[in-house]
């Protein structure tokens, strides 16, 4: 007999779930630097592919990265970006617009935005609570307070009735607000 443990199914998901979370964090660096540099999105995700995808010094206890998701987050929020801009416009209280978020905050929203808007595989409550995790690693509560709130109003307006059937569920939200 092998000394090989095979993963549980819910080891198994719990290890998929660190992947995509450490995707969703590349992937809203990859969209800073991109907007920082004006960089191609393409050169965007060759280069953290070949240099910063799985070396998480930043965050080392997460695993590799879920490549796939990277690039889809890193190529969508780009080529949407005024659309997600829109979106997020609507939702910001009077006395904030989109550019006066920090590039971060705003990179952290537009990819929570995307996800809401064209990732109907994942549920709101569960974009909420990831993209709250990757604003909690770089911002206070304030501003992990706002994504909150920008997020929730979102997914209200883009997913009607979604927040509430996520209740229902297994209560995978984290800090969402339902």
């Amino acid at each position: 007999m092998s000394d090989d443990k095979q993963p549980t199914p819910k080891e198994r998901s719990q290890q998929l779930a660190l992947e995509r979370r450490a995707a969703r964090l590349a992937a809203v660096q990859a969209l800073y630097q991109w907007e920082q540099t004006g960089t191609r999105p393409e050169a965007i995700i060759s280069e953290f592919g070949t240099h910063r995808l799985g070396k998480n010094a930043e965050e080392p206890g997460l695993p590799a990265p879920d490549r796939k998701l990277f690039a889809e987050l890193v190529r969508g929020v780009s080529a949407g970006v005024e659309e997600l801009d829109d979106m997020l416009s609507a939702v910001l209280t009077e006395d904030w617009t989109i550019e006066r978020l920090e590039s971060i905050l705003r990179a952290i929203m537009r990819c929570g935005a995307f996800e809401l808007a064209h990732r109907q595989d994942v549920p709101p409550k569960v974009v909420i609570s990831e993209y709250l995790a990757v604003a909690d690693a770089f911002f206070s509560e304030k501003e992990t307070g706002m994504t909150n709130a920008v997020l929730d109003k979102l997914a209200q307006t883009l997913r009607p009735g979604g927040l509430e059937k996520a209740d229902k569920g297994a209560g995978r939200g984290g800090k969402a607000a339902g």
